[in-house]
This record gives C-alpha cells, sequence and structure tokens, in this order.
C-alpha cells in the first residue's frame, strides 16, 4: 500500500471511530472510549490535526492523553464508566420489561464492559 493511500485509509477509519464513538454517547450497547482511542491511534497515522484536537479536547482528551502515554485509565474515570454504564443499561432493561432473553444479554453485556474497564491499570 503506498504512504498517501495508508493515511487515507487511516483518516478513514479514524473518522468512522470517531463517529461510532459520539455515538456510544446516547446508546448504552456501544461503548465511546474504546472507539476514541482507536480514532486517535488512526488520526496520529493520518492527521496530525485531528490527533491533537481529540488529545485536547476539554471533555476526553486527558484521559487519551494518559491512555497513549501509559496505558491507563484513572480510578475516577472509571467510576463515571461505571455509573454510566449502569444507569443507561438499567434504562435500557427497564425497557425491555418482560422480554427476558434480551434483558439477560444486555446484563451480560454490561458485566463485561464492567469486567474489562476494571482491568485496565491504574
Amino acid at each position: 500500500m503506498t504512504k498517501t493511500l495508508k493515511r487515507h485509509f487511516y483518516f478513514i477509519l479514524g473518522g468512522l471511530f470517531f463517529l461510532t464513538g459520539l455515538l456510544g454517547v446516547v446508546l448504552p450497547i456501544l461503548p465511546t472510549t474504546p472507539f476514541m482511542i482507536l480514532a486517535t491511534a488512526c488520526f496520529a497515522k493520518s492527521s496530525p490535526r485531528f490527533h491533537q484536537a481529540l488529545l485536547h479536547n476539554r471533555w476526553i482528551g486527558e484521559d487519551l492523553r494518559r491512555w497513549e502515554k501509559n496505558r491507563t485509565m484513572q480510578r475516577v474515570t472509571k467510576r463515571r464508566a461505571t455509573w454510566v454504564i449502569g444507569m443507561t443499561f438499567t434504562l435500557s432493561i427497564g425497557a425491555l420489561w418482560g422480554s427476558l432473553g434480551l434483558q439477560l444479554m444486555l446484563v451480560s453485556i454490561a458485566l463485561l464492559l464492567l469486567f474489562f474497564l476494571w482491568r485496565v491499570a491504574e
């Protein structure tokens, strides 16, 4: 693959991950942080401007810089993410009252997300 083609590929991929991360803000089944981390990695290879924009974003920039530097996450960030996961999944499970299979699936996904979240080093 040529250098220009690679840059375009990573730029498009970074954009897709970024948009998916934005969807994750409102949809409980899509986690925001992993998609933003992937977007940051793609933009690091394709667009220094977008990479820096993500790293200096007032909402997620500090967490992305910490992740990029030493692959860790603050405990307070983990607590906030746990709270958001708990609230959004509780609302979703409540909205599916009577659909036991779907409720169990959502509980399983939430537990899996929490498991991986709390395995990240601090």
